[in-house]
């Protein structure tokens, strides 16, 4: 498709050229690094970034920290369970203990109810 004011190769040539033209003015016109504007901004980006890093260090603590409490909980509460294991192992064996104290009492009883069974058996006959 043909566009009427494009007829000649020349004139899109010089379209072209004017186009290239308009865009190295617009790259031109620009501020230049160290124009007050472009300063300002460059500020404005580094204290974004500045703050960004500040943010990032606070949560960083903040983890550590929390990290820390975490290991500390964990160390008292592996600290209490193994109190605890001791203490049912003291209880444990403190009744083996009165178990083992008791049996020959128990055993020298059985024994002379037996004997008096056996005594008191005689005696009937």
């Amino acid at each position: 498709m043909k566009n009427p004011n494009d007829r000649h190769f020349t004139d899109r040539q010089a379209k072209s050229a004017s186009a290239k033209k308009a865009l190295l003015e617009r790259f031109k016109s620009r501020p230049g690094p160290d124009d007050p504007v472009m300063v300002q901004r460059r500020a404005e980006r580094e204290a974004i970034a500045a703050a960004r890093l500040a943010r990032e260090a606070e949560k960083e603590e903040a983890r550590r920290e929390a990290e820390r409490l975490a290991a500390i909980e964990r160390a008292a509460r592996e600290e209490a369970e193994r109190i605890a294991e001791a203490e049912r192992e003291a209880i444990r064996k403190a009744e083996q203990a009165k178990r083992d104290a008791e049996r020959p009492r128990r055993v020298l009883l059985e024994a002379v109810q037996y004997m008096e069974m056996r005594v008191a058996g005689k005696g009937r006959r």
